[in-house]
């Protein structure tokens, strides 16, 4: 066993970790264990394995790969999820690299003194047979986040905490970004790369320290990472830089591998795959890399982020790796697109497969093309009453590339890499971007992980006559709370049929505010007309 005062060396942790006694740990908070190998090797990647098993204070037994850190430097990172005494031991493939193979030590998890959910509540998870997300106590989680793909790539320290906090003050909870060179950024701010080759790779551990600097201030704000492993669009501009699509099988695995080991002691959802394809021809090779990458237990959830219009929830339904079906709807508001959100896979077959969070994680941008506030609103409330309540993605044409300054173009995407949008610093107060927030604050006013999609209640869909003035019904198995979202100013009727009495308000979803409402009823029905000339989002509760 390593003495205290060794293992105390050993023990970096996570610097916006409060400082403890030694060897102790906060629960749910990054524990950095460092070693030094006792010889070189030529690519770390190929050459060697390391990893540690972890005895908790109840006896489970946790295997956590550990990750090159540049020269003869190796790291494992891990968050404990019990309190009390905790103990480890280090395997090397290569056992007589007596720096990394046989090491012993242990520490204690305490109490966590943050007063931020993710540390008192824990890690996000899935619960079997549930459409939603939780914390690790079982509170649910409504994923509320925004994209920011170059965000960890290009920001500034200022930039990215003026950003965080504006977005931890917006009800968000979710970061997802990119982790390596991609289509939309040849190089990060340093003009370095992840890795170099196309057959073989080689690693550039320095690219990843600013990763890691970004994801511990994403985790000090409160909210979740949610990296993008391998970029994966195989088609059109750049796409000879999206490592998911270029990379052989195993050398995508191993890259995957080598990101999941360094960032599992974060609180993380993994994307594994970002605007992939991931159906035909390309079924067998993401499922092949997910099991290899997944296949055994790994810290953080798995989500998957297919290319535009696309639908994964039958094809990967038996693949157990995957914890969030993601959809991309697309940037459009033209009635193929709407139609898809409302009528499409997600609506029709959400209930007959294995209970999953399903959640559409890339809605059409504000501002791009001409996509404005209003296009947002729809694409998301429909999105998140087209299914099972779990949550929505946000994107905005200027934070996605990480735009900071104002003429600055973005990469290899065709027709928008010849027009200056906005800033980040202007796109995170649009108004899509602060009602995306809004949104979230009211839902999760409710028991909103019991509303499911009663389209039945509605008696005439006026989506069918003309698309964008779809009405999307969510309500409780018992009928004790009902919620409509209705994009147009119109009179409508539902259906009551365990002739429930109902208090009934308005929400506001452009200004945040509440408006008491009313209705007439006759022969079982309910009327109601809507008090805005834009949307508003019916509620009726039981009295």
């Amino acid at each position: 066993m390593i003495k205290s005062v060794t293992l105390l060396a050993m023990l970096l942790f996570s610097w916006f970790s409060k400082p403890l006694a030694a060897g102790d740990i906060a629960i749910w908070q990054k524990l950095e264990l460092e070693f030094e190998s006792s010889k070189p090797y030529e690519n770390p990647l190929y050459d060697v394995t390391f990893n540690a098993d972890f005895v908790s204070p109840t006896g489970r037994t946790i295997k956590i790969n550990g990750f090159w850190g540049g020269e003869n430097n190796w790291k494992i990172r891990f968050a404990p999820d019990e309190l009390g005494v905790w103990t480890f031991t280090t395997n090397c493939s290569e056992k007589t690299n007596l720096g990394l193979h046989g090491k012993k030590g242990s520490f204690t998890c305490v109490k966590s003194e943050s007063s931020l959910p993710l540390f008192q509540k824990g890690a996000i998870t899935r619960s079997k047979g549930a459409y939603h997300l939780t914390y690790s106590d079982g509170t649910p989680f409504f994923w509320t986040a925004c994209t920011a793909w170059n965000g960890a790539l290009k920001s500034t320290d200022e930039e990215w905490e003026d950003y965080l906090s504006q977005r931890a003050k917006n009800n968000y909870n979710v970061i997802q970004f990119v982790t390596t060179q991609w289509r939309g950024c040849e190089t990060n701010a340093e003009r370095e790369v992840a890795f170099t080759g196309s057959g073989r790779i080689e690693l550039n551990p320095s690219f990843f320290k600013r990763i890691d600097e970004k994801i511990d201030k994403i985790n000090e704000f409160g909210l979740v990472a949610a990296p993008v492993l391998l970029w994966a669009l195989p088609s059109g501009e750049g796409m000879h830089l999206s490592p998911g699509y270029f990379l052989p099988e195993t050398e995508a695995a191993l890259l995957a591998n080598y990101l999941v080991a360094r960032y599992g002691g974060n609180q993380i959802v993994w994307i594994l795959g970002g605007d992939g394809k991931y159906t035909g021809e390309y079924e067998q090779r993401w499922k092949k890399i997910g099991q290899a990458v997944f296949g055994e237990e790994k810290p953080g959830l798995v989500a998957q982020h297919p290319h535009g219009s696309s639908w994964i929830g039958e094809i990967y339904k038996n693949e157990h790796w995957l914890d969030i079906v993601g959809y991309q709807s697309s940037h459009s508001n033209g009635k193929p697109v709407v139609d898809w959100v409302n009528k499409g896979p997600m609506a029709k077959s959400w209930d007959k497969l294995p209970p999953r969070p399903i959640i559409n994680m890339e809605p059409c941008y504000e501002k791009i093309f001409n996509i404005t506030a209003e296009d947002v609103r729809n694409a998301s409330y429909w999105s998140v009453f087209a299914t099972p309540l779990a949550g929505i993605t946000y994107g905005a044409n200027g934070i996605w590339p990480w735009i900071q300054k104002e003429g600055d173009l973005i990469e290899n995407h065709g027709g928008l890499s010849k027009i200056p949008p906005d800033t980040w610093r202007q796109s995170i107060d649009f108004p899509g971007s602060l009602q995306v927030g809004y949104l979230s604050g009211f839902l999760q006013q409710f028991d909103w992980w019991t509303l499911k999609p009663t389209p039945e209640l509605l008696t005439k869909q006026p989506g069918n006559t003309q698309f964008n003035h779809f009405i999307s019904v969510v309500s409780t198995d018992s009928k004790d709370l009902v919620m409509a979202y209705v994009p147009k100013k119109t009179t409508f009727k539902l259906r009551n049929p365990l002739g429930k009495t109902y208090k009934v308000h308005w929400f506001n979803p452009i200004e945040n505010t509440y408006l008491a409402g009313s209705f007439t009823e006759k022969n079982g029905l309910l009327e109601f007309s809507s008090p805005s000339s834009q949307d508003s989002v019916l509620v009726l509760e039981e009295k």
